[in-house]
């Protein structure tokens, strides 16, 4: 089965693709693609005001290729920063995904402020797109604080300054599968796929040799 990610995030694919490999029985074997593989130049404007409605604004230009598209959403919500970055987190330093711009900023805005009053929460929105055009969402989210300094070279985005309270340890440091399996796109993810099985599980055993 072939799935179309709306993105060009390499780091992204990766993780969905770690993630829906768990769905090979009741997906069947998933060919993950994205934007650059199918000859997709055309970025869509997310002028959305939440991860849902940008998730899935990607995921419906997606579409448009005919494949069953999936498209995510993501951010950091910093208590301490009454939920910013939120829907703005991979341009918060201005341009989009400049990680340490973001990184550096989020720690200048957070100066003196005590662990205690670091909390935040990982969230992200999954769209989910059929060709015949049903559609659906689902979110995932993951508690944390956010460090005083980088601790870790793993991940991407704010995973270095992320402390995640399941792991006990910084996403910087933690392992794919060990962030995979209590991250917000993680949890997104596996709700996704299953949501997914169940709509097009008749149509795959109508299919079946």
């Amino acid at each position: 089965m072939k799935i179309l990610l709306a993105t060009r995030n390499k780091n992204k694919a990766r993780e969905f693709a770690r993630i829906l490999s768990e769905y090979r029985d009741a997906l069947g074997e998933i060919e993950l693609v994205t934007l650059d593989d199918v000859g997709v130049t055309e970025d869509v404007e997310e002028n959305g005001s939440t991860f849902e409605e940008n998730a899935m604004i990607k995921a419906k230009a997606g579409a448009a290729t005919g494949y069953v598209t999936l498209a995510d959403d993501s951010g950091i919500e910093v208590d301490a920063l009454g939920g910013a970055p939120g829907i703005y987190s991979a341009r918060f330093a201005g341009g989009h995904g400049n990680d340490e711009a973001n990184n550096a900023l989020l720690l200048e805005k957070l100066s003196g402020v005590p662990r205690e009053k670091r909390t935040a929460r990982y969230v992200v929105a999954v769209a989910c797109v059929l060709p015949d055009g049903e559609s659906f969402t689902v979110r995932g989210t993951t508690e944390g604080l956010i460090l005083f300094d980088y601790d870790g070279e793993g991940g991407f985005g704010y995973d270095p300054l992320f402390w995640s309270l399941d792991l006990q340890k910084s996403f910087g440091r933690a392992t794919p599968d060990e962030k995979n399996a209590v991250s917000h796109r993680g949890r997104a993810v596996r709700l996704a796929a299953k949501e997914l099985a169940a709509r097009i599980r008749p149509e795959m055993k109508g299919n079946e040799k």
